[in-house]
């Protein structure tokens, strides 16, 4: 690769600077798995000028030193290394790492890196021409989960979706519907949606992000091959987000999207994940609420679910019905698994004629 410069590290920066790809990689206590995540860097058959910017968060492990070793041999090989880094006691966080990252970088597209991943050598090259042909995207790629068997159903599901599922199933899942450690866009696309949520560890600023990208347009494209080794560890960050933290977010985010325009519907099913989502709805959604409806004639002859957290007198009744008694537009909610990495909600949309996801 030939050797490139790096401008300052601002929004504007891009291609006027001649860098075409930084990969961005932000590092915390990683010195398990950096060694295998930089040589992949290394690795990549893209030939065009690819930088590296990695910005090391307050790691109190031998990952500095690993990463000034890769960066002799990154930029032997013609690939310039930009390092940043908090010396601070405590880590500020995975969302202001990857912010610093981009900030300190100078490439028109970048293409995003967990420290604990491993990129298949064709990734750039492959993420770099979809992305050109969609401007306004997020494009992601299939993965290969390690260990193999880790998250069976997730890793499936992830590699599964159809072009149209990638937007449609959007409030199905505990985060976006193409990962995190795959994103590659554009940066002048990543400077218009705006920066990651730097509200530190137990934010889930992956999903914000991409929910700000749909909000504004964005469209989600996935090169449908094999691109990632993509790590399930303990010491994974995704851990510290909290279930009900993601709950939250998803349901305000299907308020905004999709029960704002609405006038009234109903929730499909009567137990406990309908239940719980009427209670989680603000108080103006909740009172577009019609009914509940369900197949289990034990949840339909109960006539009616009060809510009894309610401060209001008398406290709201909404009645509980066969779903063909229901009247459409519904919101259906379905427990599709009990581990916490799997779905464990789905939200669908369906207009007065068909039903279809959305």
């Amino acid at each position: 690769m030939a050797e490139a410069g790096r401008a300052a590290g601002s929004p504007p920066a891009g291609p006027g600077c001649g860098v075409q790809v930084s990969v961005i990689v932000p590092v915390h206590n990683s010195e398990c798995w950096l060694d295998e995540c930089l040589k992949s860097v290394w690795e990549q058959d893209f030939k065009q000028t690819m930088e590296l910017s990695v910005f090391n968060d307050a790691s109190k492990d031998s990952s500095a030193e690993i990463i000034a070793k890769w960066k002799i041999k990154l930029e032997d090989a013609g690939v310039p290394v930009i390092i940043g880094s908090n010396n601070s006691s405590q880590p500020r966080g995975v969302g202001f790492a990857k912010n610093q990252a981009v900030i300190q970088s100078s490439g028109a597209y970048l293409c995003f890196l967990d420290s604990d991943d491993v990129m298949m050598p064709q990734r750039v090259r492959l993420q770099y021409e979809a992305a050109i042909q969609h401007p306004n995207s997020i494009v992601g790629c299939q993965v290969r989960r390690e260990p193999p068997m880790s998250t069976e159903r997730y890793t499936r599901w992830i590699n599964n979706l159809t072009e149209e599922q990638l937007l449609t199933q959007v409030f199905t899942s505990h985060g976006p519907t193409v990962i995190m450690p795959t994103w590659f866009c554009s940066r002048e696309w990543f400077y218009r949606v705006g920066e990651f949520d730097e509200g530190g560890k137990g934010v889930p600023e992956d999903l914000l992000f991409f929910y700000k990208h749909i909000q504004k347009g964005g469209e989600i494209v996935r090169v449908n091959h094999c691109l990632l080794l993509y790590r399930y560890h303990p010491q994974a960050a995704t851990h510290s987000v909290l279930e009900e933290t993601i709950w939250n977010h998803r349901v305000r985010f299907l308020e905004d999207r999709v029960l704002s325009s609405w006038t009234s519907f109903t929730i499909w099913n009567a137990g406990k994940q309908g239940k719980k989502l009427y209670r989680s709805l603000s108080p103006a959604n909740r009172k577009k609420v019609t009914a509940f409806c369900d197949v289990d004639e034990k949840k339909i002859t109960r006539g009616f679910y009060t809510f009894e957290e309610s401060e209001e007198r008398p406290k709201p009744k909404i009645p509980i019905c066969h779903f063909r008694e229901a009247t459409p537009p519904f919101v259906i909610c379905v427990k599709l698994c009990t581990s916490q990495l799997m779905l464990r909600i789905q939200f669908v949309k369906m207009p007065q004629h068909k039903l279809f996801q959305s």
